[in-house]
């Protein structure tokens, strides 16, 4: 979690606690160490923000305190609502509670005439037709694409034959009704593209990959994308 998220969430759990909050509470919350809590109230009180306690006691946010509003217009609250809605379509459930958690933070600080345009906006967006993965964790792939770790797959076509294989995962691909893992295949000694759905089983190895500043993106990115199919290359 960057620094600044974590401050921002340090103000809003003190805002919404009932009783003084310890560094230790609030650690335990945000994943880090008192210490680290310690120096972020610290830096929270040096910019005005009216924290009050101290180590061992706890901490409370005095009334009335409250961020300067978001200067969004009615169309870029619309966009958020609309942006959030869509990530319903992805069949990740971590990204989904990541976009409730963005909308949940965006009605904190948005002015009040502002807040019905996220949380009540007259929006439907449609479900998709995206299978689940139940063979892989979407939320680890993203994150071994990040860390630009290698996969070690059980994957089966669409003849039902399987394979096993080592890949690098480069890029998801979100269509409305296919959740494709962009990568290079060791197998192949090419770029493939692995419908979610029809990996049997994943693990992230202790082997890395270079992204050699992002050139496999940008040659997988190339590759035209009409539709992909299963352990096809991209065409």
């Amino acid at each position: 979690m960057r620094r600044s998220d974590r401050l921002f969430d340090i103000i809003q759990r003190l805002r919404t606690a009932a009783q003084p909050t310890t560094a230790a509470a609030l650690a335990a919350g945000l994943e880090v160490t008192p210490r680290t809590v310690y120096r972020d109230i610290a830096t929270l009180q040096a910019r005005r923000v009216p924290i009050e306690g101290a180590p061992g006691i706890g901490y409370v946010l005095r009334k009335g305190f409250d961020l300067p509003p978001l200067m969004f217009t009615i169309d870029e609250v619309e966009a958020i609502a609309v942006g959030a809605r869509l990530v319903h379509r992805l069949r990740d459930p971590k990204l989904q509670e990541a976009a409730e958690a963005v909308l949940a933070k965006v009605s904190v600080v948005l002015p009040e005439r502002l807040r019905p345009h996220i949380a009540d906006a007259p929006i439907y967006v449609s479900p998709g037709e995206a299978a689940e993965a139940h063979g892989a964790d979407i939320a680890e792939i993203r994150a071994a694409i990040r860390n630009s770790a290698k996969l070690y797959i059980a994957y089966a076509d669409e003849s039902g034959r399987r394979t096993n294989r080592t890949i690098w995962p480069i890029a998801m691909a979100y269509y409305v009704d296919v959740t494709l893992v962009g990568a290079w295949c060791e197998l192949r000694a090419d770029y493939r593209n692995f419908r979610v759905e029809r990996i049997q089983s994943s693990k992230v190895l202790d082997e890395h990959f270079s992204q050699d500043n992002g050139r496999l993106f940008r040659e997988w990115s190339a590759l035209p994308k009409e539709r992909p199919d299963s352990d096809a290359r991209p065409r």
